[in-house]
């Protein structure tokens, strides 16, 4: 076994191999980019080594650097993780050439099945079903239109050494193929550095599942079962579980016998995934070869959670030329198992990717990188910063459990009891579509999330009484604790969040906002001669609650309706836990303020409303009407338009390239373009300002 291992990645793969080797007693090597010195992957290993800029290209992607870092601080082998250099076959010819051992497949098996068109050929030879496409090596725009024509719309564009749902586009109409060919290609080149692609037929209501497979020096080859990854989003998976629902054992061998009969057509040695496409026609499941990826997958965790295997101890083992540890028969289903990848993005917003803080980060009882009912592999804590230089996955919450039934309701427990607040993240969307009937009765396709968007974008589970009534209490916690910190005032009355007034009835105002609608919220005295006493007997605080649209900035003379009003009675153990009574019924609420919005979590779900401080708005202007602001950190790919050019509202304006994805960016109403203030090529900050559009002047 190896003594020394460097590995060639950051953030949760790398803590991931990281605590695999420390457990079989293999000291670790990091390396790290500017932007995470601080990084947890850094924290975890042995030793770490600088290697270069934020940008992959500056760090992660510098093979011969990372060589000769491992040759210098005596690293035996190379792990690669998943993405960057993992799928890169001249670098596994590099490592074996400078005497490290790659942990993973040869070059040959890379180069093999990293070209989905040379995989393609080779499936078909070793008899693999294959789903109808062009995989040649005539890359003419016009040509690969006419083989779209050809096989028939929809067609689905891929890049042929993409990976990871990058480099893919769907085509319904050949009116679209030439345009989005060249959006393909460019995200291609930005991802992998290789333009080529191929073209396939896009099946009916498909589904994606694949299989593990593990092979070694020796010649021996098992599979590990299977995992359905059909819920993605922008051909990237969002929730992934094992053994795929609906699929019997005749059909899960046939699958096993083909995965391992691909990997045999390359020689293939270490850990794999063969990713088959499943079209279902009239209650049939037909599987047809899509891709191998010749690395550990993302996903991996939910097949360690069935067999009760290691996949990274497999993989260590099989590079020190060890035989895999079990055949195929030693290998059983135990239980059901899924993962659900937290991400820091807005499904509301086109899974707009985020950067920022994680201000807090609480999570439930777990493992991390253990087999365990309840596991979260993370490369981040609370306090650090999402940067917009690498992909915008933050975490990956695992559940395992003797049914899907039962996984299903640990997970719901599970996402509910997780507890991020300075970003955007995706946490309540998967929740919204675990309990979805279509994923819960496993009525499954990849086109699950288009098919339920009524049911999982723009949904707000908590009532407006309960964020306003948290919103409020969480800010007279704080007073209270601020105020008790303080000598001075601690015995002062009329700084007591109480209400003390000498001659007047106690009231006061909240101004609030809540899906983009402004609120006012008056809380008062109780008038109850038992309160005092009541309080004294339960703990409890308590006030009278009014909530009311604001109107103040309308020409209406009436008051507008009442939302509503009623007596709340609340407890809080500090800041952030509360139990609120409302209508007779008990919340367990958290809170936590950022930036004047408070992020209130229960067990039905997560929401947000403003609490707006007045004082921190006086004397504000409003936006420059015209101004088009990058919605996030990145790069500016292309500008559609020019100086001088009119626009309509929703036209393409710019392309924003952030995490590895494309952005357009829209005109927000009609104009002229009147000044582009960036270059193609610019690196732009959130909130930057690319151009201005004259929407006063008229067309020419």
């Amino acid at each position: 076994m190896f003594s020394k291992i460097l590995i060639a990645n950051r953030g949760e793969i790398a803590c991931r191999v990281a605590a695999t080797a420390k457990r079989m007693g293999v000291r670790t090597v990091a390396v790290y980019s500017d932007a995470d010195r601080e990084a947890k992957h850094v924290a975890v290993c042995d030793e770490a080594v600088y290697l270069g800029g934020s940008a992959p290209k500056d760090s992660y992607l510098k093979g011969d650097a990372i060589i000769a870092i491992a040759l210098d601080v005596g690293a035996e082998a190379i792990h690669p993780g998943y993405g960057f250099l993992s799928e890169n076959a001249d670098f596994a010819q590099a490592c074996q050439d400078a005497g490290l051992a790659f942990i993973g497949p040869s070059a040959d098996a890379i180069r093999a099945m990293g070209g989905k068109s040379e995989s393609k050929r080779l499936m078909e030879a070793a008899g693999v079903p294959l789903i109808p496409g062009y995989h040649g090596d005539n890359q003419d725009g016009e040509f690969l239109k006419a083989q779209a024509d050809d096989i028939g719309y929809p067609v689905l564009i891929k890049a042929s050494a993409g990976g990871g749902g990058k480099g893919m586009r769907i085509v319904e109409k050949s009116d679209d193929f030439i345009n989005l060919l060249d959006s393909c290609r460019r995200e291609a080149i930005t991802s992998f550095g290789n333009d080529q692609v191929l073209i396939e037929k896009y099946a009916l209501k498909p589904r994606h599942i694949e299989i593990q497979v593990f092979g070694d020096s020796h010649g021996n080859y098992v599979h590990l079962f299977e995992r359905d990854c059909s819920v993605q989003r922008r051909h990237q998976k969002v929730l992934e579980e094992s053994p795929a629902p609906g699929v019997d054992e005749a059909m899960r061998e046939a699958m096993g016998t083909a995965a391992i009969e691909a990997a045999r057509a390359v020689n293939y040695v270490n850990a794999g995934t063969v990713e088959f496409i499943v079209e279902q026609r009239e209650g049939k499941m037909s599987f047809y070869f899509m891709e191998m990826n010749t690395r550990l997958q993302v996903e991996h965790p939910v097949t360690e959670a069935i067999t009760g295997l290691d996949l990274v101890e497999w993989q260590l083992l099989v590079a020190a030329g060890k035989s895999l540890p079990k055949s195929q028969d030693e290998l059983k289903i135990n239980g059901h198992a899924i993962e659900a990848r937290i991400c820091a993005e807005n499904p509301d917003n086109d899974f707009l990717p985020a950067t920022g803080t994680l201000f807090t980060y609480q999570k439930p009882k777990h493992s991390t990188f253990v087999i365990e009912d309840v596991r979260i592999d993370d490369g981040i804590r609370e306090g650090d910063t999402i940067s917009p230089f690498y992909d915008s996955m933050i975490a990956k919450l695992i559940v395992h459990a003797p049914t899907r039934e039962q996984a299903l309701a640990k997970m719901d427990r599970s996402l509910a009891l997780t507890r991020i607040v300075g970003l955007p993240t995706n946490v309540a969307f998967l929740r919204h579509i675990i309990n979805t009937d279509a994923f819960s009765q496993a009525n499954l396709d990849t086109a699950l999330i288009e098919r339920e968007a009524d049911n999982l974008f723009n949904q707000h589970p908590l009532e407006l009484s309960t964020l306003v009534t948290t919103a409020i209490v969480q800010q007279l916690a704080s007073e209270s604790i601020a105020s008790n910190a303080n000598s001075h005032y601690k015995y002062d009355p009329f700084n007591q969040p109480s209400g003390f007034r000498a001659y007047t009835d106690y009231t006061r105002p909240f101004s609030l906002i809540y899906n983009e609608q402004p609120y006012v919220a008056h809380i008062s005295e109780w008038h109850n001669a038992a309160a005092a006493d009541k309080k004294a007997a339960d703990g409890l605080s308590r006030f009278f609650l009014t909530i009311r649209p604001d109107a103040s900035d309308n020409e209406q003379t009436e008051t507008p309706a009442m939302v509503f009003e009623g007596q709340i009675s609340y407890s809080s153990d500090d800041a952030h836990n509360h139990t609120l009574w409302l209508d007779g019924a008990r919340i367990n609420a958290q809170s936590w303020e950022h930036k004047e919005s408070v992020y209130v979590f229960t067990d039905k779900g997560r929401d947000e409303i403003k609490l707006i401080d007045l004082m921190l708005h006086v004397g504000e202007d409003s936006a420059a009407v015209g101004s088009l602001k990058s919605p996030m950190p990145g790069q500016v790919v292309a500008f559609k338009v020019a100086v001088g050019d009119s626009v309509k509202q929703g036209d393409p304006l710019a392309v924003i390239e952030a995490m590895k994805i494309e952005h357009t960016i829209t005109a927000p109403a009609d104009g002229v373009v009147a000044e582009l203030l960036f270059a193609a090529g610019d690196l732009v900050a959130d909130g930057d300002e690319l151009l201005r559009i004259d929407t006063e002047a008229s067309e020419a």
